[in-house]
C-alpha cells in the first residue's frame, strides 16, 4: 500500500483559493490512480475528483466542475486539488486516496485536510 499524508487545508474566507497537497510514500506513485475525497460535518464522504497515473485524464464531481482542478506531479509523488471561488458548503475535510489502475477500490487513504470557509 502506499501511504498518503494530505496538507494544506484552513481556516479560509469565501471566494478565496486553496492548494491542498496530497504526498505519497512507499509504492511507484506513477501507477496509482489518485483521488480526492471531502466529509463535511454530518454527512457522507463524497467523490470529488480522480486523476489517471499519467495525469493524462481527470473526472469530477458535478458539484465542483468548474472550480476544482486535480493535477499530479509524479516526480514529487504529489497530487494536488486547486480549489476556486470557495464556498462554506465546501467546508469538509478532505482527503485523498489511492489505487492502483487494476482495481476498483481505493485502498490507501490519508488522514485528511480540514478546510472551514467563512461566509
Amino acid at each position: 500500500q502506499v501511504q498518503l499524508v494530505e496538507s494544506g487545508g484552513g481556516l479560509v474566507q469565501a471566494g478565496d483559493s486553496l492548494r491542498l497537497s496530497c504526498a505519497a510514500s512507499g509504492r511507484t506513485f506513477s501507477l496509482y490512480t489518485m483521488a480526492w475525497f471531502r466529509q463535511a460535518p454530518g454527512k457522507d464522504r463524497e467523490f470529488v475528483a480522480r486523476i489517471t497515473g499519467s495525469g493524462r485524464s481527470t473526472v469530477y464531481a458535478d458539484s465542483v466542475q468548474g472550480r476544482f482542478t486535480i493535477s499530479r506531479d509524479n516526480a514529487k509523488d504529489t497530487v494536488y486539488l486547486h480549489i476556486d471561488r470557495l464556498k462554506p458548503e465546501d467546508t469538509a475535510v478532505y482527503y485523498c486516496a489511492a489505487r492502483r489502475a487494476s482495481t476498483v477500490t481505493f485502498g490507501s487513504w490519508g488522514p485528511g485536510t480540514q478546510v472551514t470557509v467563512s461566509s
